[in-house]
């Protein structure tokens, strides 16, 4: 298959109130050329609408009818996103019709993992059709539905994406993984031939920015600074590390709320930073043993990577190098745009995105929808 210009979008579910957006050329088994990249701000009234969507959003619970503010938040991200394509094609000197296809996963408001004797449940807001109808871009959307429908876990989805990234760097010996650093925690780790792994390794940024944020302090710990100022409480981490979810053995998934900022309940700003941080830096360790060879080296993206709090406790609680994207030539911010570029691709051409490996699908499937 001949390379296209495809277009990749992002919201995390820490909800910085940016849309990642990224141009990629690709095949989807290969990386041609990075394109574009941009971050664009929502409005404060999309950040409160989406705060609100994923308050109820936990109150639903997928019992019942979704909730009314569903369709409401789904059109003003949609637009909003169509709109930030839009820009970002022209700021690439490019038109509509250069692009094959855009990538949309969405809003995450809300991820169930499979129990057993019961499949999961997702929801991402985004209404693929009407981008493709506000852009003229054929549109991959919905990428997790099917995967969950069919017994998988739907997440993380990124692994081919950073198979893609590893191989075009050369590392196929299994002693490099990567680690995505958003809201939850991501692994991937490939041994350069048939076995590609990914699980959600636990929680990143989301509680650490709760704590700051219910303390009235501020979004988030940033650069790290209360943290490093802070001590950890080694008995209160010494429980948390006892979690089932961390020796669970893979493939599994987390949602952004399944680990709160209730686990420092009772901390200072400083401790309650530096034990949380300490906390997502020990699950990574606690993750990495469980993979079939452990890695030397971890390649992080995702914004956990610009604080330097968990940088430094990857190498002391997680026993592991950590090196920032940038030190490999990968744009650290755009990973997860250009993923779904990636995939939007695989998703116009048939191709699986999820395999028993990396979400528990029964077999390789193909997944999304696709507006055109």
């Amino acid at each position: 298959m001949k390379p296209v210009w495809a277009i990749g979008l992002m919201t995390g579910t820490v909800l910085d109130g940016n849309i990642d957006v990224a141009l990629l050329r690709t095949d989807g088994e290969t990386i041609a050329d990075f394109g574009a990249y941009t971050l664009a701000p929502y409005p404060r009234s999309i950040r409160d609408l989406l705060e609100e969507t994923l308050a109820q959003a936990r109150t639903w619970n997928f019992e019942g009818p979704e909730p009314a503010i569903f369709a409401e938040a789904e059109e003003a991200i949609t637009r909003a996103q169509s709109a930030a394509v839009l820009d970002l094609i022209t700021q690439a000197g490019l038109l509509p019709s250069d692009i094959g296809v855009i990538g949309f996963h969405g809003q995450s408001v809300l991820h169930r993992a499979p129990q057993p004797g019961r499949i999961g449940a997702t929801r991402q807001l985004g209404n693929g059709a009407l981008m493709h109808q506000l852009t003229g871009i054929p549109t991959a959307y919905d990428f997790r539905s099917a995967d969950v429908r069919a017994g998988g876990q739907g997440a993380p989805l990124a692994a081919l994406y950073h198979r893609a990234l590893l191989r075009r760097i050369g590392a196929v010996d299994g002693k490099t993984a990567v680690l995505n650093l958003g809201g939850v925690a991501n692994v991937t780790w490939w041994d350069g031939a048939d076995q590609l792994i990914a699980f959600d390794a636990g929680p990143a940024n989301a509680p650490i920015n709760d704590f700051v944020k219910g303390l009235g302090l501020g979004e988030m710990d940033r650069d790290g600074s209360m943290a490093l100022r802070g001590q950890v409480d080694e008995a209160r981490l010494a429980q948390l590390l006892t979690h089932p979810y961390l020796s669970a053995p893979y493939p599994k998934s987390l949602d952004r709320f399944d680990f709160l900022a209730s686990m420092a309940e009772g901390l200072g700003a400083e401790d309650g930073a530096a034990t949380l941080t300490a906390f997502t830096t020990g699950a990574v360790g606690r993750a990495l043993d469980l993979l079939p060879q452990r890695p030397d080296r971890l390649i992080v993206c995702g914004g956990g990577r610009h604080n330097p709090a968990i940088m430094a406790m990857l190498a002391s609680r997680a026993g592991v190098e950590a090196v920032p994207a940038e030190t490999v030539a990968w744009r650290g911010d755009a990973i997860e745009a250009e993923c779904f570029a990636f995939l939007a691709v695989r998703v116009q051409a048939g191709l699986p995105i999820s395999f028993p490996t990396t979400t528990g699908a029964p077999r390789p499937l193909t997944g999304g929808q696709l507006a055109a």
